[in-house]
């Protein structure tokens, strides 16, 4: 399942998020059962979700130490993309 979930990750994070949903109980885990979190991860910061909910269930489910690196380079991703998109809308007005 690894491996498609990368795929996809890399075609849209928000596509990654609906098939580890469909497929598996990661998110539940995650998240412990909570649907709050994850519906507005999905929405709103889909790769920091995807990251956070990879690297739980990769390490020894919870995530500590170096994993808080990747999921904070995740969101700085996500800020990153949502800067580009009102710079691109900026510069079309």
């Amino acid at each position: 399942m690894g491996c498609f979930v990368v795929l996809f990750a890399f075609i849209s994070p928000r596509l990654a998020l609906f098939v580890i949903l469909l497929f598996s109980n990661w998110v539940s885990k995650a998240f412990d059962g909570g649907w709050i979190l994850p519906v507005l991860g999905f929405f709103l910061l889909p790769r920091t979700t995807l990251a956070y909910i990879c690297m739980w269930q990769v390490g020894t489910r919870d995530v500590n130490g170096f994993e808080w690196l990747i999921v904070i380079f995740a969101f700085v991703v996500d800020i990153m993309s949502y800067s580009r998109g009102s710079q691109a809308r900026q510069q079309r007005a």
